[in-house]
């Protein structure tokens, strides 16, 4: 699949600051090696194209063939393959960059965390968020228990400055649970790595991103895994960038590329001002 082009909705037509992020979409492989050569590519795409925070889907790594396969890729946090990855293609870009999840040491033999990682254009490590909530879906033939593998983090909200503003993160099954969102507070953009399945992406991951970004008044850019994978499983793609009034600036719908466009904090200022929706709280 080529790489999706810009999109015209990128340009700034509001004023204020322009600051353009990408969500890169991929539809990663049972080999890390191979996964990690198609990230570092479609990142140097996005930071071409003008990108200065870049995030990759959840398990960007690896989509094994058992649950248990991330565990076999599972390290340390500070040190490994993977986080060394990140941490020099942020530094060589001079881009933020949300690196998807990746497995990390949970302390138990047989779970890992399923983690965020997020670092600034030096390459230093600026946040980590262990995702909370834990898919469950069983349907027909259509059964996943992400709690087989994985160790769910503590409970509290993750976020960190950037020259954008404040920012949250959050991954896939998080979307459902709006709670996690409000206590971000103010935030100017929510970023999401998924990999959503075909069967409920269809129904409801648009949706739901919408309102996460209307209700919460801020961006959302949401990174996701997108097609046929060598394990058999499909995932939903349609990554994408939502502005504060729940509109879609641009999206991938299936197969590897990225969804890029512009964070206007103008724009972002303007919706809060003529709709003071969450001035007018009342808990």
């Amino acid at each position: 699949m080529q790489t999706k082009p810009v999109s015209t909705n990128e340009v700034n037509q509001n004023g204020g600051n322009p600051y353009k992020v990408a969500a890169i979409q991929m539809v990663s492989s049972t080999r890390p090696e191979d996964n990690l050569a198609r990230a570092g590519k479609l990142i140097a795409e996005a930071a071409a194209a003008g990108a200065r925070l870049i995030a990759l889907p959840e398990y960007f790594c690896l989509m094994g063939s058992h649950d248990h396969d991330k565990v076999g890729i599972r390290e340390p946090h500070g040190g490994g393959v993977i986080q060394d990855f990140l941490r020099d293609q942020a530094k060589r870009h001079g881009i933020w960059l949300v690196g998807g999840t990746l497995p990390l040491e949970s302390g138990e033999q047989d779970r890992i965390y399923n983690t965020s990682l997020v670092f600034d254009p030096e390459g230093r490590e600026v946040a980590r968020y262990d995702k909370i909530h834990l898919f469950g879906f069983s349907r027909g033939d259509e059964s996943y228990d992400e709690s087989v593998s994985i160790r769910p983090g503590d409970i509290a909200p993750r976020t960190f400055d950037s020259d954008m503003g404040k920012v949250g993160l959050a991954i896939c099954y998080d979307l459902r649970f709006p709670e996690l969102f409000r206590a971000f507070g103010d935030v100017s953009l929510i970023v999401l790595p998924a990999a959503f399945t075909y069967t409920t992406g269809s129904a409801h991951w648009e949706l739901l991103l919408r309102a996460r970004a209307v209700e919460n008044q801020c961006y959302v850019l949401a990174s996701a895994q997108g097609g046929r994978h060598e394990n058999g499983r499909r995932t939903w793609g349609h990554s994408m960038l939502i502005d504060p009034w729940g509109n879609v600036v641009d999206r991938v719908e299936e197969g590897e590329g990225f969804a890029i466009g512009t964070i206007d904090k103008a724009r972002l200022s303007a919706t809060r001002e003529s709709l003071p929706a969450l001035k007018h709280r009342r808990l």
